[in-house]
């Protein structure tokens, strides 16, 4: 018997799936890369689906390949061959929302924008929301600790992560963390798991942190500027304020294009970025306020200003029209160096210089308020990976990043495909100790293999 028909018969045809057309379907993400030819798909519906999963890869030594909705960005969740894909998609319960508490307990199949959905019911609001919200899962934004618009005030998924249900490579359970605010018994395993891409462990449920809602709706602007650099100079001016923005995102002139060729969004011929911000203080109108004062003396030709609900989501969705847009143009590689916001304005210069010196198409927008700029290299559609020269241009990102005291990566994980690139960063000690704590947790390396580290 083949050891795919012994997983079968424990789980039922149902949940397995062997059929390779629908296979890969589930053993691609949203980058170029092409996956291997894994042996099937486990649709789990349960924790004891994948505690079954994992005892059968061990006992069978399988690789498994964890993966929620297939919309990472680093190849974290391609599939090589004869591995399982264990899809945690269907694992979409609310286990628990407590008001009292501030806390809600959610399998990792939940989508990221239903579970805020179902907070603000009460009150309360899950703060992580990555542009991806309505179709990014829980379970993804943990495993690669994703960020999203709202960071620049909330933090990153690991800062509302309190507590995890953790399926190991054996299969046997584990559980990090607590449901309180405050803890420090032990070591941080919860926070060892956020951000580890599926290569420790299976995250099976979810202890996460809810916040109040703002009581008024927040206030938005959108400003348009003559130069990338003069947006640069107004975050940081923003910053300096203390304005404490709840999202602050800058959009290039190339992304802006493209969002115009696909919306018509009536773009000025002026305009070579845009500045969109928020803020959900309970003076919100009066910080956008000063927000908008500060665009116009660091060289803004316009802003506009909400005064409506309906009117500050519009402006917010042409940020999260950017990465639809440039996936419309073309292939992309698409990338997330973060550096300290005084940085930005010449990392910014430095990726126009970039992109002139290799004639490579670059689109960047930019989680400015934290320093996080994504990047995003364009290539023809249909070529299987992006050519030399658009290599060569990220080799040089990375080192500019790194040079400007950043970090490869904010958000969107290492996965497979910088890899090539993480000893720039991390250096052989840190390394060495990675793999270790990889060997620990898993000493046959079945978890999600060549990926993360």
């Amino acid at each position: 018997m083949r050891p795919i028909d012994a997983l079968v018969d424990a789980l039922s045809e149902a949940r397995v799936l062997t059929d390779p057309d629908v296979i890969d379907s589930y053993a691609r993400d949203r980058t170029f890369m092409e996956p291997g030819k894994p042996l099937g798909v486990v649709l789990a519906a349960s924790r004891d689906d994948v505690v079954t999963t994992m005892k059968w890869a061990t006992e069978h030594r399988v690789p498994v390949v964890p993966r929620g909705g297939g919309t990472g960005l680093a190849g974290a969740s391609v599939a090589g061959d004869g591995s399982i894909v264990l899809s945690l998609a269907r694992m979409t319960a609310i286990r628990e929302l407590s008001p009292a508490d501030e806390i809600a307990v959610v399998e990792p199949g939940v989508i990221t924008a239903d579970l805020d959905r179902a907070a603000r019911e009460h009150g309360l609001m899950y703060a992580p929301d990555p542009s991806s919200y309505e179709i990014s899962t829980i379970g993804g934004n943990l495993a690669t600790n994703a960020g999203g618009l709202r960071c620049v005030k909330y933090g990153v998924t690991r800062d509302s992560a309190l507590g995890l249900e953790v399926v190991l490579a054996d299969g046997r359970t584990l559980n990090t963390g607590r449901r309180t605010m405050k803890g420090v018994t032990g070591y941080d395993l919860t926070g060892l798991f956020v951000g580890s891409e599926g290569t420790l462990g299976v995250i099976t449920a979810a202890t996460v942190r809810l916040r109040r809602a703002p009581a008024t709706p927040p206030a938005t602007f959108a400003a348009e500027f003559g130069s990338l650099r003069d947006a640069g100079a107004a975050v940081s001016a923003i910053m300096a304020a203390g304005c404490q923005p709840s999202l602050m995102e800058l959009i290039d002139r190339a992304t802006l294009e493209a969002i115009d060729d696909w919306r018509n969004i009536g773009l000025e011929p002026s305009t070579q970025a845009m500045l969109i911000g928020q803020s959900d203080a309970a003076d919100s109108q009066d910080v956008v306020g000063r927000m908008e004062a500060i665009c116009t003396s660091n060289g803004a030709s316009f802003v506009a200003v909400s005064s409506s609900p309906q009117e500050a989501e519009e402006l917010i969705g042409l940020r999260r029209l950017a990465y639809g847009a440039k996936e419309r143009q073309g292939a992309c590689l698409v990338e997330d160096v973060c550096v300290p916001r005084s940085a930005l304005a010449e990392m910014i210069g430095r990726i126009e210089a970039v992109a002139v010196r290799h004639g490579v198409r670059i689109a960047t927008v930019a989680h400015a308020g934290d320093g996080n700029l994504h990047p995003v290299f364009i290539f023809e559609h249909g070529t299987l990976e992006p050519p030399p020269e658009v290599w060569a241009a990220a080799d040089e990102v990375f080192k500019h990043a790194l040079d400007l005291g950043g970090t490869l990566t904010g958000e969107h994980g290492v996965g497979l495909l910088k890899r090539r690139w993480l000893e720039l960063e991390t250096g052989p000690v840190s390394g060495e100790l990675q793999r270790g704590i990889k060997a620990v947790f898993d000493p046959l390396g079945l978890l999600n293999p060549g990926k993360a580290i």
